[in-house]
């Protein structure tokens, strides 16, 4: 990659081949401006990339089938009482937790009547849908009787038995009272052990604990982030079941439905199809897009919201203006949408906000050009004219419109109070308590500064300083399973070359394109500078789209400047194509040997693959 920006570099030493084609490259945000369309060429490439993407993505993403049936212990002290054929040892105890937060105590009698405490099985809030093996005082000990009593409301949704040779004893040989029957009534999906692939991780014990939350009416326990990001995970859990396919598929489906609208993007920007091609190959195979669209977090409806977004500014901007305002084909629905689309993005998580700055800078950006356009004209009273009324329309579209939204998507808190109907958004009481959790979201993130060990800040992420781990397991014969979220290298180090490309692009040639990507990427990493809250690496995952972005334009500029620039361009995507396929293991968690783990970390003591 550094040898892509030297000769990067070396391109302005020459002549351009081409008469006139870089001040059309760097035109300024004034108007008109070519935005160059979809060809029918460009569908076959977007198909594929798109196709192949899917494929890659959804290839094991979790397992198909998980409890759907829980044992509710309604209250502290209800408990389940569980008669095996005879005194069996019993080796290990694997269950699978609900809703809901406490602890069981797992007792033994030989008799029935006296019972001993042989482990403390804990349901914590890190615990959400998860297998979980006891912790047994004695393995092996024997016992006629099992007692499993809950110390508060809780939910187990099954129960695996092993005796003394580690084979899970049959249900019909067990008698239990008829409610205990969803204990034991989905043994044919026990898995062998407790991994990624059949239990929640990382921050989907609350994320998909809130999607089923709303989907029972229940008050949500996680408040940090607005609903609708939820709500949409929800979705998946609803088509294919509480299992981790179902919800992780919306993700995915997300990640894959970006692709489109990046490459519309590029292709918008610079109106070259391999360009386009290989800029979304960039995005859709970076790692931080392929692990973090892959996990049932809410990050993933933010970046498609935010691409989109500035999609629909970039093309209002470029709306050609020979006709009056008001009259001029495409110009209000393309801002129209992109307020749309931050108010959905808003609804889904705060770093749309962030966003949406970049957008309003943009906007204030475009419109002091277009008033020293209309000027030298001699047309100030048209400007006048055209910006109160441009004044009004963002504040349907950027502040009424998405406020709406953003109200409307508590409905499922309104459902936990015993609220229905559309009535109740115009309610006192439904209006204090989307007030009462913002207060409390906001209090929380100002507060959030435990220790984390895979914790960092911005300064780390724009050099991938330090991936976040997610999983992590060793296994026999010195083997490791394990990923994490951070940006392929090359796009983040060639990205970050790229914007101070950028910087000096919007500077010395007065750039629009440079300028419109350099303001998108720092509306999103300027206000982590200003954050004391603990941080991690996936909060520069809206970043991707911007350094993307930025990486195409340096390709645009081999294309405009160099005769042979498709060896640079295709060199380039290859290598970090190449990577990808080096990385993978680590991006899925397929077992590796800790030496091929140790290979993988570039960065000793920092990258913590092995």
């Amino acid at each position: 990659m550094l040898l892509f920006f030297w000769a990067y570099c070396g391109l302005f030493k020459r002549e351009n081949p081409v008469a006139d084609l870089y001040e059309h490259e760097t035109a300024r945000l004034t108007y008109p401006r070519t935005r160059f369309p979809m060809e029918k060429k460009d569908f076959f490439p977007l198909f594929v990339i798109t196709l192949a993407y899917t494929a890659v993505a959804f290839y094991g993403l979790g397992d198909h089938t998980d409890p759907e049936t829980f044992c509710s212990f309604s209250e502290k002290g209800r408990y389940v009482i569980v008669e095996l054929p005879e005194e069996t040892a019993i080796s290990r105890v694997m269950y699978y937790t609900g809703l809901y937060t406490g602890n069981y105590y797992l007792q033994y009698s030989d008799d029935g009547v006296n019972y001993t405490d042989e482990s403390t099985m804990s349901q914590k809030y890190s615990e959400i849908y998860k297998w979980q093996n006891a912790k047994l005082k004695i393995e092996n000990k024997s016992t006629k009787y099992i007692r499993i009593i809950a110390d508060s409301h809780l939910e187990m949704g099954e129960l695996a038995l092993y005796d003394a040779f580690g084979a899970r004893i049959k249900p019909s040989a067990l008698k239990y009272d008829e409610g205990v029957a969803p204990l034991f009534d989905e043994q044919s999906i026990v898995p062998d052990k407790p991994t990624y692939l059949n239990s929640t991780y990382f921050e989907e014990i609350y994320h998909v604990r809130t999607a089923m939350e709303h989907m029972r009416g229940i008050e949500p326990y996680e408040y940090t982030h607005p609903p609708l990001g939820k709500i949409i995970i929800g979705l998946g859990i609803r088509m294919f079941g509480l299992n981790p396919f179902g919800w992780r598929f919306m993700g995915v489906l997300f990640g894959i439905l970006m692709l489109p609208p990046f490459y519309v993007f590029v292709k918008n920007l610079f109106g070259s199809t391999p360009i386009a091609a290989c800029g979304t190959l960039l995005f859709a195979f970076d790692f931080m897009h392929f692990v973090q669209t892959r996990i049932a977090t809410i990050d993933t409806y933010g970046v498609i919201f935010i691409i989109l977004m500035y999609l629909f500014m970039y093309r209002y901007i470029t709306v050609p203006r020979d006709e009056p305002f008001g009259e001029r084909k495409g110009e209000t629905s393309e801002l129209f949408l992109s307020g749309l689309f931050f108010g959905i993005g808003a609804a889904c998580k705060w770093t749309a906000i962030y966003a949406g700055i970049g957008l309003f800078l943009l906007w204030l950006w475009y419109r002091v050009e277009r008033y020293r356009e209309l000027k030298a004209l001699g047309r100030e009273a048209e400007h006048r004219k055209e910006l109160w009324k441009n004044i009004g329309q963002c504040a349907i579209f950027f502040i009424l419109i998405p406020g709406v939204i953003y109200y409307m998507s508590y409905y499922y808190y309104g459902v936990a109070k015993g609220w229905s109907g559309f009535q109740m958004y115009f309610t006192k009481d439904y209006a204090q308590l989307v007030a009462d959790t913002q207060a409390r979201m906001f209090n929380y993130h100002k507060g959030v500064h435990a220790e984390h060990p895979y914790a960092s800040r911005w300064y780390q992420w724009i050099v991938d300083g330090r991936p976040i781990l997610y999983y992590l397991e060793y296994g026999k014969n010195n083997t490791e399973s394990d990923f994490a979220a951070f940006l392929n290298p090359f796009v983040c180090w060639g990205g970050l070359l790229a914007m101070f490309a950028m910087g000096w692009k919007t500077f010395k040639f007065k750039d629009g394109k440079a300028a419109f990507i350099l303001v998108g990427y720092l509306a999103q990493l300027v206000p982590w500078i200003f954050i004391s809250r603990i941080t991690f690496e996936y909060h520069y995952f809206p970043s991707l789209i911007f350094l993307v972005l930025a990486i195409c334009h340096c390709f645009n500029s081999f294309r405009l400047r160099s005769a042979d620039w498709k060896k640079y361009v295709y060199g380039a995507t290859a290598a970090c194509l190449a990577l990808f396929v080096l990385f993978y293991p680590v991006l899925t968690g397929v077992t590796i040997s800790r030496t091929y783990g140790k290979l993988l970390a570039w960065i000793p003591g920092a990258w913590p693959f092995c």
